[in-house]
């Protein structure tokens, strides 16, 4: 029976705050710590334990912060050091902890390095980043972006090219130069001496780079990630320089964002004697019904893909690593649209998802609203829109001939706004966000679906996220027993056990609009948690999920 090594970050859930689209608390239509502040007693009675902060660094907002021009400072949008401090001090006194979000894969082209970078082709910074001459009248090679485009950006400054994975405002680091390496290290030591208590590392497997910038022979963007952009030859190294540099002399957690990082290679990130990074956010799930092209080129997938991806990853990390066990996040749609049914089975479905992010092997990550229940947004027009990847997709896939009105449908679906929408507090104006203007529309579904709603209803998501929170505290077996999954006749049950010497559970869930038989002998086991009123024990309601113990 496999047994775990224990630490903290393993039992303790992360709850994700986009803080531009938190609470914004002095009506300029952004969300910021301040309004982060007024809410700790709300999260603090949900029952998560780690906030992860989506950047909140001095930044030109291209990519909203993913684009950090000063490490050191606050966005003033934000607020200032001191009230990130009394943050900090705020959470810490509930008990709770605070991870920050760091890029260190690319800065913004504001940064101060860049700006010195391109300045000429002798400048002491510019191997701070990745300069290239161009190749027959073009970019040196084919990259694509990750945001549509090419991955090079003709600066006229110099006559050469500068390389950015995302956009052409956030050119790529070169850490082959030990003094951009030395330089992060200080920005990371700056942050936990302040006392913060880990990191999330933006796209960490993409900072060591294939250096002969052959051209990529792949057609599909996320084969081209794997296979060329990801898992580069220093990565390891790197990672591992980082650790013992500066985060080993830290109790802290870190999560790396998992690009391109497939089963095959994930303990070489999170193998628990690797001194590398303490768990991973794979992608995989993610990345399903992706086509060729990206999100917006969909192809069908099947709920069996989703559970055979669950547990040919769990096998892979065998006793040995670790990863976050997410279903959205600020990059994807919405859970319950996405994996659920956010219409007829909203309420029932939410809760189904909530009981599987909280019972699989690995430390789970709430996106903010989902324990509202929270869903995906349908804007009429591209206007409505603010993030730059669904803009530069746009462009490209109406360039190409799709009409604007197929290309909303796909956006609908995929789109990273879908996520970025005001956090729906209330029935006011602009769902209790803001008293100004806020920098992206609210759902207009927050009328039905807002925290002043849910908190009144005993019957709501926030509860059952609560109370299986509190569940999940008391049940160390969902934390480090063992997980076998439970074939069964219906690929839309998820069957599954988590077991070690202190209990046997059996979690099973009806992903479907249907009413699912179940002959699994369950005769041993008490139910214990289930989302439905249902006395039939064989027999599974749409949407559907239990909780059963072994007597």
């Amino acid at each position: 029976m496999a047994t775990f090594t224990k630490a903290w970050w393993k039992e303790e859930v992360i709850y994700q705050i986009y803080p531009r689209s938190f609470k914004d608390s002095n009506g300029d239509g952004i969300g910021d710590l301040r309004g982060i502040i007024s809410k700790l007693d709300y999260l603090a009675d949900l029952g998560v334990d780690i906030i992860w902060l989506s950047p909140i660094y001095e930044s030109p907002n291209d990519d909203n912060g993913y684009d950090i021009s000063d490490y050191y400072k606050i966005h003033p949008e934000f607020g200032t050091m001191a009230d990130f401090d009394e943050l900090l001090a705020g959470l810490h006194e509930r008990g709770m902890r605070l991870i920050m979000d760091v890029v260190f894969n690319h800065s913004s082209d504001e940064h101060k390095w860049f700006e010195a970078s391109r300045q000429s082709k002798y400048n002491p910074y510019r191997d701070y980043y990745f300069w290239k001459p161009g190749k027959n009248g073009g970019p040196p090679n084919n990259w694509k972006s990750f945001f549509g485009g090419s991955a090079w950006e003709y600066d006229a400054t110099t006559e050469e090219y500068y390389l950015h994975l995302f956009t052409k405002k956030q050119p790529d680091l070169n850490w082959e130069n030990p003094k951009v390496r030395e330089g992060i290290y200080e920005i990371v030591k700056f942050w936990l001496d302040k006392g913060i208590d880990g990191f999330r590392m933006d796209v960490i497997p993409l900072i060591s780079k294939r250096l002969d910038f052959a051209d990529s022979p792949y057609e599909a963007l996320n084969e081209t990630i794997e296979k060329i952009y990801s898992n580069g030859p220093k990565v390891h190294q790197y990672i591992n320089e980082m650790y013992e540099k500066v985060l080993k002399h830290y109790d802290i957690m870190t999560v790396g964002e998992g690009p391109g990082i497939s089963k095959e290679v994930g303990l070489n990130y999170v193998g628990h004697d690797r001194g590398e990074l303490n768990m991973i956010f794979h992608l995989d799930h993610m990345f399903l019904g992706h086509g060729p092209l990206g999100k917006f080129d969909p192809v069908p997938y099947s709920w069996q893909d989703v559970k055979d991806l669950i547990n040919d990853w769990d096998a892979a990390m065998g006793r040995s690593g670790w990863i976050s066990v997410f279903l959205d996040n600020h990059d994807f749609p919405r859970l319950v649209s996405r994996f659920g049914n956010d219409k007829e089975y909203r309420l029932e479905s939410a809760k189904l998802l909530a009981m599987m992010v909280l019972t699989l092997r690995g430390t789970p990550c709430i996106y903010q609203g989902s324990e509202l229940g929270m869903s995906n947004v349908h804007f009429d027009s591209i206007e409505d829109y603010r993030d730059i990847e669904t803009h530069n997709y746009y462009k490209e896939f109406t360039e190409r001939g799709l009409s604007p009105e197929a290309f909303l449908e796909l956006v609908h679906e995929n789109g990273r706004d879908n996520v970025r929408t005001p956090m729906q507090w209330d029935d006011s104006e602009h769902a209790g966000f803001t008293t100004g203007t806020p920098w992206i529309k609210a759902n207009p579904n927050y009328i039905e679906i807002n925290s002043e709603k849910v908190l009144a209803d005993k019957n709501s998501i926030y509860y059952f996220y609560q109370k299986f929170l509190a569940y999940r505290k008391q049940t160390k077996t969902l934390i480090y027993g063992a997980y076998e999954p439970i074939a069964t006749e219906s690929d839309k049950l998820f069957v599954y056990r988590r077991k070690d010497k202190e209990a046997d559970l059996v979690i099973v869930l009806n992903h479907s609009d249907l009413v699912e038989s179940c002959n699994i002998d369950l005769s041993e086991y008490r139910l214990e948690i289930q989302n439905l009123e249902n006395k039939m024990a064989q027999v599974l309601l749409p949407w559907e999920a239990r909780l059963y113990r072994k007597l």
